[in-house]
């Protein structure tokens, strides 16, 4: 593959979607440059004790409204589509049969959720088969990530912006020839879980700026996450 098929992927529940979730892709794809981020929801999230609330279509057009707002941003099914939990090995090795090399996949995720990467399947093998993205999160920055995971420090690599005029097939040859790493993304992202959002939506308090605008508007229009009706 050429570097122009750099790609991130930013998986999750998204149940629902919230722009905290579109703060770690707009991280990645400043910072590293990326021609696109790939948002994919998760089938069955094997670190969630509690199941998605709504179907996987109703999460799966969320992501969809979502990422229309936005050209760099895609929506994938490929994990709706498999059977069992959605582990993050399996859906790298997806990518690298489709023909991307390790150096051209960015993996993007919270630095809260990575704190906890040595509890995820095949772990340290999986830090071998793409980059990973960290990104800063409220109340967990990635400053503190090289501590907290000092066997891994020696892979971690803090970004800037990258240059104006610097493009995304620059930036991948350069990563090309060395070893998959972990680069940490410093920047703010809005204090939202989706966790949060249901709470709002099930007590009928407003969600606006939590949610991208069309997002709510099909939240609405479905009566995902309307608090049970009273007994009559």
């Amino acid at each position: 593959m050429s570097g122009e098929g750099a790609v991130g992927i930013l998986g999750g529940t998204f149940d629902p979607i919230h722009v905290g979730h579109l703060d770690l892709a707009r991280a990645a794809l400043t910072h590293l440059d990326l021609p696109r981020v790939v948002l994919i929801p998760s089938h069955v999230p094997p670190h969630r004790p509690i199941q998605p609330i709504v179907s996987p279509y109703h999460r799966f057009a969320m992501t969809v409204l979502a990422a229309a707002q936005d050209e760099r941003l895609v929506a994938s099914d490929m994990e709706l589509r498999a059977p069992g939990p959605s582990y993050t090995i399996e859906t790298l090795d997806r990518f690298l049969r489709q023909g991307y090399g390790a150096q051209e996949i960015f993996f993007i995720t919270g630095a809260d959720a990575f704190a906890e990467i040595a509890t995820w399947k095949d772990y340290p093998a999986l830090l071998g088969l793409s980059h990973f993205v960290v990104v800063s999160r409220p109340e967990h920055p990635v400053a503190q990530l090289p501590d907290a995971l000092s066997s891994l420090s020696d892979r971690m690599r803090f970004v800037a912006t990258p240059p104006r005029g610097t493009s995304a097939a620059s930036r991948v040859r350069e990563m090309r020839d060395g070893p998959t790493a972990i680069f940490l993304v410093d920047v703010a992202t809005t204090n939202v879980s989706s966790t949060e959002v249901r709470a709002r939506l099930a007590t009928l308090r407003p969600i606006g700026g939590l949610v991208p605008p069309a997002v709510e508007q099909h939240i609405r229009k479905y009566h995902l996450y309307s608090p049970a009706p009273r007994a009559a």
